[in-house]
C-alpha cells in the first residue's frame, strides 16, 4: 500500500521535511512485534485485539519499535483506537517539558511514561479550549463568534481604535485578528505574553498589521484571547469549566493545566493529559459531539469547528484545529488534527473511524528539529496497517 501526502506547518515551527524520514520508516525491515495489550483501567475504553478492528496486526504492533529506532522522533507514548475501541498502546521512556515560563531551561528528568503519565499535551491546549467554546455557545453563554472581543474587556478603553473594535471571537478562533506577533525570536511573543502582569492586554496592545479576517497568522495570543472570553462569559476559570463541561463527562479525572504569571490557565499551552485521555478528546470529534451515548457538545459545532475556514498553499485551519489530507492507493483520506510543540499528535480520520495519538519530546527552542517526525511517521504506518 503505498501513502503519501504532507502535514500543514503550524506557526512559528516552520515546514517539516519529513518525506526522506517517511519513506524510510514504512520501508524498514519489520521490528519485533508488540502488542500485549493495553491495561484496562477503568476509564470508559474497551480494550480489544487489533485485528478485531480491521489492521493487520503485524504491521500495527510493529509501531513501536519502528519509532523507537527513527532517530530524532523521540516519542513518549503511542495509543491508537479504532471503533471507538482502544487497540495499541505503548511508551518509552523520555523526557518532559513542562510549558509553564517559570520552568523553561531547567534541566529535565527522564521520565519512565505509561498509561498512567501525564504529558504536556502543548498547543493541543488550544484545540481543547475550541470544544470549550462549542460548550459555551451551546449553553447560551456566548451568544455568537460575531461578538467583538473588546466588548468582553470594557476596562480597556485605551484599545479602542476602529480596527481593534472589529475583532471578533471568530477572528480569535481562526487567528485572523490581524494584530502583529513576532515569529523571531522564535518563542519570544509567547513568553512575554505569559510572564505579563495583564496577558490579554498584552496580547491586544499589539499593533494591527492586517485586516481582521483577512490574515491568517498563528499565533498563542488568539487562544490566550479565547481563553480569557471564555471566562469572563462563562463566570469560571477556563480550567474550571474545562473539568464540569467537558472532563467530567468524558471520566477524565487526571489532568493538570499550567498557570500563566498571572494565575490564569493557559488556554494555548497550559495542558498535561494521560495520552489515553487525549484519545478520548478525539473520540468525541470522531463521534460529533458525543462520548458513551452522552452528548457533551453539539454536532453542529463539532460540523463547524473541522471545517476549512482557512485555505492556504499546504494549510488548511478550522477553529483552532488543523486540516489536512493523505492519499492512499490513489484515494484520499482526510484528517482533523490537533497538534503542540514537541512533536505531540492528535490525529482523526473520520472515514476509517480511527483516532491516533502520539506524544514526544523533541523540545528545540530554537523552532528546529523532527518535531513532527514521530507523529507524521504514526500515522502513515497506522493509515498502513488500516485494512479498509
Amino acid at each position: 500500500m503505498m501513502i503519501s501526502g504532507h502535514r500543514a506547518a503550524w506557526g512559528g515551527f516552520g515546514a517539516l521535511a519529513l518525506s526522506a524520514f517517511l519513506g524510510a520508516a514504512i520501508a524498514a525491515a519489520q521490528p519485533s512485534r508488540d502488542c500485549g495489550g493495553a491495561p484496562n483501567l477503568g476509564d470508559g475504553w474497551e480494550i480489544t485485539a487489533p485485528e478485531e478492528e480491521g489492521f493487520d496486526p503485524d504491521s500495527l504492533c510493529a509501531l513501536g519499535s519502528r519509532l523507537a529506532a527513527l532517530k530524532g522522533a523521540d516519542p513518549h507514548g503511542i495509543v491508537v483506537a479504532r471503533h471507538g475501541k482502544l487497540v495499541y498502546e505503548t511508551y518509552f521512556a523520555g523526557e518532559d517539558q513542562r510549558w509553564p515560563q517559570q520552568h523553561w531551561n531547567q534541566p529535565l528528568a527522564i521520565v519512565p511514561h505509561d498509561a498512567r503519565t501525564k504529558h504536556d499535551v502543548q498547543s493541543i491546549t488550544k484545540s481543547v479550549t475550541a470544544l470549550l467554546v462549542g460548550i459555551a455557545l451551546d449553553r447560551g453563554d456566548i451568544k455568537t463568534l460575531d461578538t467583538p472581543v473588546l466588548s468582553f474587556f470594557p476596562e480597556y478603553t485605551d484599545l479602542h481604535t476602529t480596527e481593534k473594535l472589529h475583532i471578533t471571537v471568530r477572528n480569535l478562533l481562526t487567528m485572523s485578528t490581524g494584530l502583529s506577533w513576532p515569529y523571531k525570536p522564535y518563542l519570544d511573543m509567547a513568553r512575554q505574553m505569559d510572564a505579563a502582569q495583564d496577558p490579554f492586554h498584552f496580547v491586544l496592545e499589539q499593533p494591527m498589521v492586517g485586516v481582521p479576517g483577512e490574515d491568517w497568522h498563528y499565533n498563542n495570543g488568539s487562544a490566550e484571547l479565547v481563553g480569557a472570553v471564555l471566562h469572563r462569559a462563562t463566570g469560571m476559570p477556563l480550567d474550571q469549566f474545562a473539568k464540569i463541561a467537558l472532563f467530567d463527562p468524558l471520566a477524565i479525572e487526571d489532568w493538570e493545566w499550567g498557570k500563566m504569571a498571572n494565575g490564569d490557565p493557559g488556554a494555548s499551552w497550559g495542558l498535561r493529559l494521560r495520552p489515553r485521555d487525549l484519545a478520548k478528546i478525539g473520540q468525541l470529534v470522531l463521534n460529533r459531539g458525543t462520548w458513551r451515548g452522552r452528548r457533551v457538545v453539539s454536532s453542529d459545532w463539532i460540523g463547524q469547528m473541522i471545517a476549512p475556514h482557512v485555505v492556504r498553499p499546504n494549510t488548511k485551519y478550522g477553529y483552532l484545529w488543523w486540516l489536512s489530507r493523505r492519499t492512499i492507493d490513489g484515494r484520499d483520506v482526510d484528517v482533523v488534527s490537533a497538534i503542540g510543540w514537541g512533536g505531540q499528535h492528535l490525529d482523526v480520520v473520520p472515514s476509517l473511524d480511527l483516532i491516533v495519538v502520539v506524544t514526544a519530546g523533541v523540545y528545540d527552542f530554537k523552532g528546529n528539529g523532527p518535531q513532527g517526525l514521530a507523529g507524521d511517521t504514526a500515522l502513515d504506518v497506522v493509515l498502513h496497517a488500516t485494512k479498509q
